[in-house]
């Protein structure tokens, strides 16, 4: 999760936006949250119940970045000191809520999404707002210690909103889910409020209702490969469309990119695959199925996709292949020359 500077946390970016006359029941507003711009569109709603709806959902994301937030101080900055220490300590209920979601999300996933390895991502640079330039990888006896350790989200013991573990390797890291949780919450305020139609997209990572008026939203997945789109997909009532990459996020040193996404199984970063791309009902269940497909691979994506319910995957490995199931061919469209497709077996 990466922090933007503490003078543009949550700032919002402009005045609610009426679009043009053609479109006259579009509204837009953007913030930044969780080091990533957050755009809401809304459609078919009273310019005043849009400013009241993005005020709520901003003040949702601020509480949600100060109790979240991996390195900066807050609420699971306290909560991973005292399991480091062995002790019990008290977290706020929608963080609890958070970590007994993640936990099960892991199990399901055989344990390829793990936010229990904090100390690994911190080892390799990544809990920084600005990653280091040029930094040799951590020692090879330090990653194995690491992973020997074995940190796991079923370690932590949840009594009430008491949360203590059984190892003390445990470092709690929600980057690779919650976004998608946050993104929910915002889809549930809206629905709250009686808003049908809309779209909440953190940093591409989107999901969205009802449709634009006679329209469906249309969405693009950005290329892992290059500049532009690789692909739109077409919305269809309720749905999330997440993609994890090792193309944004990455330290270099002599020449070798190494991605922010690590292997549980060995402390290193995942190579051969570039982008994740998943369509499913929950932000935040895609959210992690997304970063475990990566871990998972070419191999092993389509076990992992069934075992975590997901129907919808479009995994891009390093040669610019694209694997995926009937049913995701089917919601597709590339956008120039189509790329060589390697179709896996229904996961239905």
């Amino acid at each position: 999760m990466t922090a933007p500077p503490r003078r543009c946390l949550l700032a919002l970016a402009g005045a609610l936006l009426l679009s043009a006359c053609e479109q006259p029941q579009l509204y837009q507003q953007r913030m930044v949250v969780f080091g990533t711009l957050v755009d809401v569109t809304l459609w078919g709603v009273a310019e005043r119940d849009a400013a009241d709806a993005m005020q709520a959902i901003s003040e949702r994301f601020r509480d949600m970045h100060r109790d979240w937030h991996a390195w900066q101080k807050g609420a699971l900055v306290e909560l991973n000191q005292a399991l480091a220490e062995g002790r019990a300590a008290e977290a706020p209920p929608e963080l609890v809520s958070l970590l007994r979601q993640a936990s099960e999300l892991s199990r399901r996933s055989e344990g390829l999404f793990n936010p229990a390895i904090g100390k690994l991502i911190a080892a390799w640079g990544f809990h920084s707002s600005e990653l280091p330039k040029g930094r040799a990888p951590p020692p090879a006896a330090l990653l194995d210690a690491l992973v020997a350790a074995d940190p796991d989200m079923g370690d932590l013991e949840i009594d009430g909103t008491r949360v203590r573990s059984r190892n003390r390797s445990v470092q709690v890291d929600l980057g690779g889910f919650a976004k998608g949780y946050a993104v929910d919450a915002a889809v549930l305020e809206l629905r709250r409020r009686g808003i049908r139609n809309a779209i909440v997209n953190a940093g591409g990572d989107l999901r969205g209702i009802g449709s634009k008026g006679p329209l469906p939203w249309r969405v693009g997945v950005q290329h892992p490969q290059g500049a532009g789109v690789l692909a739109t997909i077409e919305l269809r009532g309720d749905e999330s469309v997440f993609t994890s990459g090792n193309y944004a996020r990455f330290v270099e040193h002599e020449g070798v990119r190494y991605p922010h996404i690590i292997d549980p199984r060995t402390g290193r970063p995942v190579m051969g695959v570039t982008s994740v791309t998943v369509i499913h009902s929950n932000g935040a269940e895609a959210d992690a199925a997304a970063t475990a497909l990566v871990v998972a691979g070419p191999r092993d994506w389509q076990r992992i996709a069934r075992a975590m319910g997901i129907r919808h995957v479009m995994l891009v490995d390093d040669s610019g292949t694209v694997h995926m199931n009937p049913a995701m061919e089917a919601r597709v469209q590339f956008q120039g020359e189509r790329p060589p497709v390697a179709l896996s077996p229904e996961l239905e």
